[in-house]
C-alpha cells in the first residue's frame, strides 16, 4: 500500500500537486468530509499549513468546502475532475496555440535546424508544415508523388484544406504539374509555372509559420526545417521577388 501511494504521489506531482500539497490532496480524498485539524493529521502536515494548501486546492477545483453546524469541512473532488480539467487545457493550446507559435518572438535566437531521413522523415516534414495557421509558399516539385506515392500526396492536400491553409506555389510546368494547377481552386492554391528544362527545381522548398523554411529532397529522401526569423523572410523576399515577375497561369 505504502508502495502504491508512492506511485500516485509522483503522478500527482507531474501534475502539479507535489510534496505537503499531494499529501493533503490525498487525505481529503480518503477521509471524505473532515476538518482541517482531521487532514492536517491524515497528512501529518501543520495545521496552519493545510488550511494554506486547502485553500490552494479550493480554487484549483480540487477542494470544496461546506459546513455541518459551526463547523467548517472540506471535501476531496472527484479525481475524474483532474481528467476532465485537463482535457479542457489540452483543448485551449490546441487552438491557440497556431496564433501562439505565429506570434512568438525568436528575435536573439540562434535558428534551429532539424534533419530527417527516409519516407518516413520527408512526412514528417510536410506534416509540420500543416501545423500552422497562415499561407504556405512552396517552390514545389511532381518528386514528392513519385517517392511517396499520388495517395499520400492526395491526402496531405485533403488535410490542408481542411485545415483552410492556402498556398501559393511556384512549379515547374510538367504534365502532372499542369493537372495539379488545374485544380487550384478546389485545393485552395494559386499556382505560377517554370519552365522545367531552364529551372529543373530538384528540391521543394515550403516557407511557413511566419519563421519556418522547410527544404524536401524526395530524390535523397532527406528533409530539413530551418526555424529562424531572418531566414524565413530573406526566402520570402525571393519567393515574392519571383512570384511578382511570372505570368499568371491560364486558365
Amino acid at each position: 500500500m505504502v508502495c502504491e501511494n508512492m506511485v500516485i504521489q509522483k503522478s500527482l506531482e507531474q501534475l502539479g500537486l507535489a510534496g505537503k500539497k499531494a499529501d493533503v490532496y490525498l487525505a481529503s480524498l480518503e477521509l471524505g468530509s473532515a476538518s482541517v485539524i482531521e487532514i492536517a493529521k491524515k497528512a501529518g502536515v501543520k495545521r496552519t499549513t493545510c488550511y494554506d494548501i486547502l485553500l490552494e486546492l479550493e480554487k484549483e477545483g480540487l477542494i470544496y468546502e461546506t459546513s455541518k453546524g459551526k463547523k467548517r469541512l472540506f471535501i476531496g473532488e472527484d479525481p475524474e475532475k483532474i481528467k476532465k480539467d485537463l482535457a479542457r487545457k489540452q483543448g485551449l493550446i490546441e487552438d491557440i496555440l497556431p496564433e501562439l507559435k505565429s506570434i512568438y518572438n525568436i528575435k536573439g535566437v540562434k535558428p534551429k535546424i532539424r534533419f530527417y531521413e527516409g519516407k518516413e522523415g520527408l512526412k514528417e516534414v510536410y506534416n509540420d508544415t500543416l501545423k500552422y495557421s497562415g499561407e504556405l509558399l512552396a517552390f514545389a516539385s511532381e518528386d514528392v508523388a513519385k517517392i511517396l506515392g499520388q495517395e499520400w500526396v492526395d491526402s496531405y492536400f485533403k488535410r490542408r484544406i481542411k485545415k483552410g491553409i492556402h498556398c501559393r506555389a511556384i512549379m515547374p510546368s510538367t504534365g502532372l504539374v499542369k493537372e495539379y494547377a488545374s485544380k487550384d481552386r478546389e485545393q485552395l492554391r494559386q499556382s505560377k509555372l517554370i519552365d522545367p528544362e531552364k529551372y529543373p527545381f530538384s528540391i521543394e522548398i515550403n516557407l511557413y509559420g511566419y519563421q519556418k523554411v522547410a527544404l524536401m529532397s524526395s530524390k535523397e529522401e532527406t528533409g530539413v526545417i530551418i526555424e529562424g526569423a531572418e531566414i524565413y523572410k530573406t526566402m520570402k523576399l525571393i519567393f515574392e521577388l519571383i512570384w511578382d515577375n511570372l505570368p499568371e497561369v491560364k486558365r
